[in-house]
């Protein structure tokens, strides 16, 4: 049978149909994006204090001074979960002695916010945080509320997609993996009549279909992208780069709130990275190696984001500017994955291969709450295990086979001539990458070692 790209070369590249696939597509994830990200505003800590109850009569002086001291960041601040005893206070506020002056401050004994917190409103009106008070001992709910709030969009997810596909067309290329003709070429004949083309008389030569009848249908599951070594090694090594390149961007962007300055307008800068981002992958999915190119850019996002602990604490701009700048490599990797993971299936388990690598992701979304929880221990620990697993994913991807220029596999056995850990793609002597997409030889394969 003759290749399907050159059975529907008539329909055009970008016509009405093409666009209007694109259109309900990207529209699918937009509530997703809305829902993932308010959580960023939602479950947003204010700075806070242990409440001190107006029936105490302490001095100004002494209400001021009730929390004691602690180092954040090298510079002293006030405890956010700890104040010092409250009878003590009272009775030196009775007694008229002022705290540091008459009072050594540091041998008074300390308690916990026995009577709740008081929060700042100067960024926030109230959230979850300071609705349910998940701070100091119950600090640890507060990541895991942002948790479950991903798993909440993750079912969001699915149920939005199921309402897209009511409008979206099965894809003729895997109706006929299925052999269900008929319905591919229903499909094919209305994207004709909406790209206003004329429709051959024969799509479909019989003569081809009937060459195909004797041939076994595949029945395919998801273990099937686990059954054999080669396919095996391909799908964990995808999960793992999904799972934790989606680890390092929503923790990127559940941390913008916590970077110094307005935390809307880190918000703000934190999102319109990523449209130079998604161009920037754009372009240079077109020309260069699918491999080279994430790996390159996840090394430029975890450097980045393993240099930002060298920065001083004075230079808060430069500090803003390097995760945003990490942010930009994650991001463009992000959103490199879906057509190079697409690329290496073949079209009986695409979709399937595209749905476990990307719920893994959705996993790595779970999990990206707690790498912005270690910042409450130390500011730098968050970019520096976000950069050690860029970098560390960046060495996997490029231990994948490439994809670009070449044909896309047919069926699980294409699938297995493909040695990820040994293998390099060369293309003939004096042909170009692209130009071999056309070609209907095999490009050629050479067996390496590393």
């Amino acid at each position: 049978m003759r290749d399907y790209d050159e059975v529907t070369a008539f329909l055009g590249e970008w016509g009405l149909f093409q666009r209007l696939i694109f259109f309900l597509l990207s529209a699918s994830i937009i509530p997703n994006g809305f829902n993932g990200m308010s959580v960023v505003f939602l479950a947003g800590t204010p700075e806070h204090r242990c409440r001190v109850p107006d029936s105490a009569n302490l001095s100004s002086a002494w209400r001021n001074h009730s929390a004691p001291l602690r180092l954040q960041d090298g510079r002293p601040v006030p405890h956010s979960c700890r104040r010092y005893r409250l009878e003590a206070m009272a009775n030196f506020s009775a007694l008229g002695l002022e705290p540091g002056r008459d009072v050594d401050l540091e041998t008074l004994q300390q308690e916990g916010c026995l009577d709740g917190w008081e929060f700042s409103q100067d960024v926030y009106l109230s959230t979850i945080v300071t609705e349910w008070n998940l701070v100091c001992d119950d600090d640890w709910k507060t990541p895991l509320t942002s948790s479950l709030f991903f798993v909440g969009v993750l079912i969001g997810s699915f149920f939005s997609g199921q309402l897209s596909d009511r409008f979206i067309p099965e894809s003729p290329r895997w109706l006929i993996s299925q052999r269900r003709f008929n319905e591919a070429e229903a499909i094919i004949q209305k994207a004709a009549k909406m790209n206003k083309v004329a429709v051959p008389a024969v799509i479909f030569d019989p003569v081809e279909l009937q060459e195909l009848k004797p041939l076994k249908q595949e029945k395919i599951y998801i273990l099937d992208l686990f059954r054999k070594r080669n396919i095996a090694t391909i799908t964990t090594m995808s999960i793992l780069l999904w799972m934790l390149t989606s680890v390092g961007y929503f923790a990127l962007s559940l941390d913008s709130p916590n970077l110094h300055g307005d935390a809307y307008l880190n918000c703000f800068l934190s999102a319109l990275i990523e449209v130079p981002a998604y161009i920037t992958s754009w372009l240079l999915l077109r020309t260069l190696p699918r491999r080279y190119i994430i790996a390159g850019v996840l090394f430029l996002g975890g450097g980045v984001l393993l240099l930002i602990q060298l920065v001083p604490a004075d230079y808060n701009f430069l500090s803003i500017g390097m995760v945003m700048l990490g942010k930009f490599g994650v991001t463009s990797a992000f959103s490199m994955l879906y057509v190079f993971t697409a690329e290496l299936y073949p079209t009986l388990v695409r979709n399937m291969a595209v749905g476990v690598t990307s719920m893994a992701s959705r996993v790595g979304s779970i999990i990206a709450p707690y790498f912005v929880y270690l910042g409450a221990y130390n500011r730098a620990l968050p970019y520096i295990l976000m950069g050690s697993l860029t970098i560390l994913i960046g060495i996997i991807t490029l231990f994948f086979p490439e994809s670009f220029g070449m044909a896309l596999p047919e069926s699980l056995e294409d699938m297995q001539k493909v040695k990820c850990t040994y293998l390099i793609f060369r293309f003939r002597s004096g042909e170009k990458a692209r130009d071999s997409m056309n070609n209907e030889e095999n490009p050629k394969v050479l067996i390496t070692s590393f």
